[in-house]
């Protein structure tokens, strides 16, 4: 069984060697005493949430603060092809179910986008309250699957500022029910285009409850956005997003090659 993850912020393993002990403060300390009731001998990893890692033992235990001892500290690259989940609000909480989803399967960003046919709607002082939400659901379901790196959260955008997305991205796919390629063959065919030139991005294009507008669509395609089919039934906003990273990450091979 893999050990438990609590992270430190980034930048806080960057001196550490083997033999060193390094001292975790603040909430995750107490998850990890007063929640997890790590103690004395247990294994832990402690994670700055931009790819290092520190596995130890720990040594100490209060409320307060956990001391561990570093065995082992790794840098755990990126993949080489990096996708982003554009999530439209949804009502219900959908949204922050579907990046949750995402985040455990492996996503690299998201970016909340404020549809027009988005019920829920971000404004003013509530816009930075739900970005911050969004971003401690994708922190917690990062420590949730061990990852150690945490997606980003990328600044609220409106149509016409995902038309911009889409024309800077490497590939923007809109997973829409009226498209006629499966995804699978979009994705191929895109990979068999690429030559190895560094990281490249995807961004994979989920509408609200009620799906996205044509003329959505139609902006989004003259940016260089192409549509891809998911499957033969109609996904929820929550649904569709994480069902597209697995076939993405499979097709891809970020679950199989190593990463850079």
């Amino acid at each position: 069984m893999s050990n438990p993850v609590f992270f430190s912020g980034a930048g806080s393993l960057d001196d550490l060697v083997p033999g060193a002990r390094f001292v975790l403060q603040g909430p995750e300390a107490r998850h990890a005493v007063t929640v997890k009731r790590l103690s004395p001998g247990e294994a832990v990893d402690i994670a700055d949430g931009a790819g290092r890692r520190l596995t130890g033992t720990v040594v100490s235990a209060s409320p307060a603060e956990l001391t561990v001892e570093c065995s082992a500290l790794v840098v755990e690259g990126r993949p080489d092809i990096r996708l982003v989940l554009v999530q439209a609000l949804a009502k219900g909480d959908r949204d922050e179910l579907a990046v949750e989803t995402a985040t455990e399967l492996g996503i690299d960003a998201v970016v909340p986008w404020q549809s027009e046919r988005s019920i829920v709607r971000w404004k003013g002082e509530r816009a930075a309250k739900a970005h911050a939400k969004w971003q401690s659901v994708v922190t917690a379901a990062a420590k949730q699957a061990r990852r150690a790196w945490i997606p980003e959260v990328r600044a609220t955008v409106d149509t016409p500022g995902l038309a911009a997305a889409v024309a800077a991205a490497d590939l923007a796919v809109i997973l829409h029910e009226d498209a006629v390629r499966p995804l699978r063959s979009v994705l191929e065919s895109w990979q068999g285009t690429q030559a190895d030139a560094g990281p490249l991005e995807i961004l994979l294009i989920v509408g609200p409850e009620g799906g996205i507008s044509p003329r959505e669509v139609t902006r989004l395609c003259d940016a260089g956005a192409v549509t891809a089919l998911l499957g033969h039934h109609v996904l929820r906003s929550s649904t569709a997003g994480p069902a597209a990273v697995v076939l993405a990450s499979d097709v891809l091979g970020r679950w199989t090659a190593p990463v850079s």
